[in-house]
């Protein structure tokens, strides 16, 4: 028996998308990853939504508004609903480093504003009344390490222009936090970036459970780590003692949430960097209590609910496909959401 309405659970559509192609497996249609999103039941609870990738095969950034319609009526049909989208903002999806030269920064720009603007016509569609737009920095670490100062400046300089651009379509952003982008690299960097931005308004953080676990073991940035070297994962309390510092560090700014797991690994696959590994719900390897580590990010520290997002979602970046297609998995995944919203959710 469900006890709250609120947030709203959605499926990621991307884990279709990234990681696939030429040098792994094949890319999930998007009608195949939202007929298995549908098809999906728990105790006569279904998902509310989903939340997609701007990026071809599945959604044409350069999409018409003839295109937007038939995508929120195909949608719609399956008594869904859209939450946050994605803004392709890599070179290889026609963007470019937000620390990069002009035409990369402009590329970065452009990336954005199409995304607005699809999400302003979504809105308009009736298909999606809450959700943000993720970004990050679109450069690697090694790259940004030359000169970590003036990079997290530029950085910086370009999140302030995209922010003007969201404003001007009603939307947000929200910068993902993730081993693999420089800037972003590490729970303080992160920080560092957000405050140099201070646009509270209109750009926050993106909490994946998957990705944040790693920021407590300092990939990409040992100096930031939050968990002893060698650590024996049985320590429970040592965990989440350190997740605890690194979402009272973050919450504050946390405006998009991904439920997820990890097993303590760092994983890439197709032409995507190593992050952190997301595993199945039910992954006996998986390191995280994610009902009670879910908590920290959607609760403040006296434990009532921040209510800073409408909805929360699962992300199963790159997970093979025949786990993809194994209809188990998203039922095992909707009874994760719903008892994550039943612990920490509202009325």
């Amino acid at each position: 028996m469900s006890t709250h309405k609120h947030p709203a659970v959605h499926n990621a559509m991307w884990p279709g998308l990234v990681g696939k192609g030429p040098d792994s497996e094949p890319p999930i249609a998007l009608d195949t990853m939202l007929d298995m999103t549908a098809a999906a039941e728990v105790d006569g609870k279904k998902f509310d939504g989903v939340d997609l990738f701007l990026s071809l095969p599945h959604v044409d950034i350069d999409s018409t508004k003839e295109d937007l319609t038939r995508l929120s009526e195909n949608i719609a049909r399956r008594n869904l609903v859209v939450g946050s989208m994605v803004a392709p903002v890599w070179a290889g999806t026609g963007g470019g480093s937000a620390m990069g030269s002009e035409e990369e920064r402009k590329a970065f720009l452009t990336q954005i504003r199409k995304a607005c603007v699809i999400g302003k016509t979504l809105r308009e569609t009736g298909i999606r009344r809450y959700g943000v737009i993720r970004i990050d920095s679109s450069v690697s670490p090694a790259e940004w390490a030359k000169d970590p100062a003036a990079n997290t400046k530029r950085i910086a300089e370009t999140f302030r222009e995209a922010c003007d651009i969201a404003e001007g379509y009603g939307e947000r952003l929200a910068a993902e936090g993730e081993i693999c982008w420089g800037a972003m690299h590490s729970w303080r960097r992160m920080v560092e970036l957000l405050e140099l931005v201070d646009r509270p308004k209109t750009l926050g953080f993106q909490a994946d459970m998957a990705h944040s676990l790693l920021y407590t073991l300092g990939y990409n940035a040992p100096e930031d780590r939050l968990l002893p070297e060698n650590f024996d994962w049985s320590s429970q309390e040592v965990l989440m003692d350190a997740l605890k510092k690194l979402t009272d560090a973050l919450r504050l700014w946390t405006i998009d949430f991904h439920v997820a797991q990890n097993d303590g690994t760092v994983h890439g696959t197709g032409s995507h960097d190593k992050t952190g590994r997301h595993c199945p719900a039910n992954d006996p390897n998986g390191k995280m209590d994610i009902v009670k580590v879910a908590g920290l990010w959607m609760n403040n520290a006296n434990g009532a609910p921040t209510r800073a997002f409408e909805h929360i979602c699962w992300d199963g970046c790159m997970f093979p496909n025949s786990t993809m297609t194994a209809p188990e998995t998203w039922n095992n995944v909707l009874g994760t959401l719903l008892a994550v919203r039943d612990a920490h959710g509202w009325d």
